[in-house]
């Protein structure tokens, strides 16, 4: 029996791991490259990590906003722009205002709410009408909606929306300048409110990803979801916990040069709490209802779901988060173009969760989180190993604009050939 027993187990091995390379083979080889890519480029490590943690930081809530979407059955959203576009025009009204630090960011973020939940009811409204087109449908709005946004602050600014402000608007007094400095406004707003060495960072990382075993366990127990046992990334959650911690505790007590790096924790703290709310949120009953109607609409119509009120609730939760995460995004940066900053938002932040494994249909906040560290750790490295192997840094710009596109080709070209190949299987059966 017991021999019999193993050329099955070593089967079922073999078969759990080729599933895991099978499923996970995107995000493999951007580590193999970013991994690559970083012993290539010769950049010192404290320079890189400061550039990642930024980034993150900078970018985390825009591609968090993309998960619920997802959830509801309407794929990658990118119409993500429009809720940027809110906030961007958000950011140019306290420009104009003279109000900076958090409480200007505060005040963006609640004017750009009414602002972004309207655009997201006509968006999700507009969705309705093109059922399983959505993502073509989002893409298209998102270049209609850039073209409004223009007319608006490039030629209305200045003849119908009066403003007198030399800083902001053009020296013919219409439209506003194309670069817009936020150096003694909302830069930094958010980051300032609390920044601490990386070591102490860790640390606390550390202490947060061992701590949400105990949470997680009672979460499975009650929902009695026995699929959602996975030994191997509770191990490596487990493993990155135990690195983080002891990394950090060893530069604490040994001063470092990374003791010297300062990151933004107030805005780590706002991506945690967002990470927590959409954790809670696919818990609720409106949550599980968002689930039913990504998983099988009509399904869920005959459960008596109204799924065009979730959809475009969808919708509407999608924008304004993204109206927040490019308030975010900008006031990192100081600086930003006032016609272009928000046109590759979309892409960037889909291209981001899909790297992390990610897919038309199935979205989570660990795929977001690794796929923002592997974009950008793209982002980082490609010009300088493009400059390195080639004499040519512009062919890592290259690089990387052609993996933001080509991923987001590649990902929606396997979710099209899985789709077909279950409707085959099925009509066969």
């Amino acid at each position: 029996m017991s021999h019999d027993a193993n050329p099955h187990g070593t089967a079922g091995t073999k078969g759990a791991v080729r599933r895991f390379f099978t499923n996970n083979l995107v995000t493999l080889v951007f580590l193999f490259i970013g991994i690559a890519g970083l012993r290539v480029s010769g950049l010192a490590l404290p320079f890189f990590i400061v550039d990642i943690v930024d980034r993150v930081a900078r970018n985390g809530f825009l591609v968090l906003a993309l998960i619920i979407p997802v959830l509801a059955g309407l794929g990658l959203n990118f119409a993500i722009v429009l809720g940027a576009m809110a906030g961007q025009a958000t950011i140019i009204f306290m420009t104009h205002w003279g109000i900076g630090g958090i409480w200007g960011i505060l005040l963006c973020m609640a004017i750009s709410f009414p602002i972004a939940l309207a655009l997201g009811v006509l968006t999700g409204r507009l969705l309705n009408k093109a059922r399983g087109k959505e993502m073509i449908t989002t893409l298209i709005l998102g270049f209609f909606a850039n073209g409004i946004y223009q007319l608006v602050f490039l030629i209305l600014v200045g003849t119908l929306i009066p403003m007198k402000n030399e800083t902001l608007v053009l020296s013919s007094g219409v439209g506003i300048r194309t670069t817009i400095d936020l150096t003694d406004g909302l830069k930094f707003g958010l980051d300032d409110l609390l920044r601490i060495p990386l070591p102490l960072f860790a640390i606390l990382c550390g202490a947060a990803v061992l701590g949400s075993f105990p949470v997680r366990s009672v979460l499975r127990k009650r929902a009695l979801a026995a699929r959602e046992k996975t030994p191997l990334r509770d191990g490596v959650l487990a493993l990155t916990g135990l690195f983080l911690a002891g990394w950090g505790i060893k530069n604490l007590v040994v001063e470092s040069m990374y003791s010297f790096i300062r990151v933004p924790a107030g805005t780590f703290l706002v991506l945690g709490a967002l990470c927590l709310f959409i954790l809670f949120f696919t818990r609720t009953k409106l949550g599980q209802d968002m689930r039913t109607v990504g998983q099988d609409r009509h399904v869920a119509e005959v459960s008596g779901i109204d799924t065009d009120r979730i959809r475009i609730t969808a919708m509407v939760m999608s924008t304004v988060l993204a109206a927040w995460g490019q308030i975010i995004f900008l006031q990192n940066l100081g600086t930003f173009s006032t016609y272009g900053s928000h046109e590759q938002v979309g892409m960037f932040a889909i291209a981001a969760l899909l790297i992390g494994g990610a897919s038309v249909a199935k979205a989570t906040i660990g795929q977001a989180v690794v796929g923002l560290f592997l974009f950008h750790t793209m982002f980082i490295v490609s010009p300088l190993a493009g400059r390195a192997l080639f004499g040519d840094a512009q062919l890592g710009e290259y690089f990387r604009s052609f993996v933001a596109y080509g991923i987001i080709g590649l990902s929606l070209a396997l979710h099209s050939w899985k789709k077909h190949m279950q409707q085959k299987q099925g009509a066969g059966g």
